[in-house]
């Protein structure tokens, strides 16, 4: 089929690699004029790293990201540690791939650089698409002053706030969650007072949270803070903050904390909002992928993962050439949506117990993390079996 995908971002990009192994023509639009993420981190989990191996990525993959040691959790006034369990190494025993950690705009440098060397994908930036239509024999997509295209199929990569999910299923009414997020990226060589953790390191408080790791093989920092609040309207990733701002928020936390905020040069505030689970996500010629058909919040590091996910399947569902299209799309759907709504649920979970205020419910919850993972911390790594050993490529999707 020639498939137009809307969205240039990681979950784009992705879903074309897939595709184009099975034999699809892409042709991918993102509205923006350059392909190009923000300056932000993010941790991709064995889970999505199957998949950059099975499309020949995992070198490139390693030498862009940084490996860290272990994960932990610290209390963010004192630093105290609660746990820390090993990952580097580790992660690829227990769960048969590494967990990596990313600059956005390196990850998605090595996906393009694939992308663009296969002779299936045609790449159209400026390309911002407005609407689509779609009959017994394609689909046409309209795009902002420009000649409409036309395909056999369309996914809907584009985002958060998709305009191919909104015309699917009308208007979003998303609904604050109570919490606003901070974002920063820092180089190392800046922070000479404190030592960074080698780890994917989650900070506790109470009413907030914050997450540290390195990027660029060691040479970059990436922060990201969440305090609660009673309002915030924005959902942009390109508003920014003060540094007396994110100071007011984490103005009495640790050192190391403390110095990223003093030696960041932007730091990027924005609101996290929640959706509901989708009804369905396609169309009888659209189907949806990503934040487009999933959003979901930062506490559990999985929205570019899911996305990964999604491209894989998407593509072993449509490779089923026996099957109706529309067999095929509601494939898709049932192989995903009950596991990406588990990991909606689970990260919502997870933002309740980074912000732990009353003191019993501290004590209890973190003293147990504490001691279990010192006697048996086995337990604290099968927590996250159901998510990293899951291995969309090797699945027989009904062939």
């Amino acid at each position: 089929m020639h498939i137009i995908i809307s969205g240039g971002g990681i979950g784009g990009l992705c879903a074309a690699l897939c595709l184009a192994r099975t034999g699809h023509q892409i042709t991918i639009l993102e509205q923006a004029p350059a392909f190009a993420e923000v300056g932000a981190g993010l941790q991709i989990s064995p889970n999505g790293m199957k998949v950059l191996r099975t499309l020949g990525l995992e070198e490139a993959a390693r030498t862009a990201s940084f490996e860290p040691e272990q994960i932990e959790m610290r209390f963010g006034q004192s630093g105290q540690t609660i746990f820390d369990i090993p990952l580097k190494g580790y992660a690829e025993r227990r769960w048969g791939a590494p967990f990596l950690q990313f600059h956005r705009a390196d990850l998605l440098g090595v996906l393009l650089d694939a992308v663009m060397a296969s002779p299936d994908i045609a790449l159209k930036p400026s390309s911002k698409v407005t609407a689509y239509q779609s009959d017994a024999d394609g689909i046409s997509v309209a795009l902002e002053g420009q000649p409409d295209l036309t395909a056999d199929l369309l996914i809907g990569a584009d985002g958060i706030h998709s305009m191919i999910r909104e015309q699917m299923l009308g208007p979003e009414a998303p609904e604050f969650t109570g919490c606003m997020a901070w974002r920063g990226v820092v180089d190392v060589d800046k922070l000479a007072k404190t030592d960074i953790p080698p780890t994917a390191c989650a900070w506790v408080g109470r009413g907030k949270h914050a997450v540290t790791y390195k990027l660029r093989g060691g040479k970059l920092v990436n922060f990201v803070g969440v305090v609660e609040q009673s309002e915030f309207r924005q959902e942009s990733w390109s508003t920014r903050g003060t540094r007396e701002q994110i100071a007011r928020d984490f103005g009495d936390w640790h050192p190391v904390i403390q110095e990223i905020i003093e030696q960041g040069d932007d730091f990027f505030r924005w609101g996290l909002f929640g959706r509901p689970v989708l009804p369905r996500w396609h169309d009888p010629r659209v189907a949806l992928l990503g934040d487009a058909a999933h959003p979901m919040l930062p506490f559990l590091a999985q929205g570019a993962v899911m996305a990964m996910e999604d491209g894989w399947v998407l593509a072993s569902a449509l490779a089923l050439e026996s099957r109706s299209l529309a067999e095929r799309l509601a494939l898709y759907q049932t192989e995903r949506l009950d596991r990406t709504a588990k990991v909606q649920a689970r990260s919502r979970r997870n933002r309740k117990i980074f912000h732990l205020s009353n003191p019993l419910m501290r004590g209890g919850v973190y003293g147990a993390m504490r001691i279990g993972s010192q006697m048996t911390p086995e337990i604290v790594h099968r927590q996250m079996d159901w998510i990293y050993r899951h291995d969309v490529v090797s699945k027989d999707y009904g062939r």
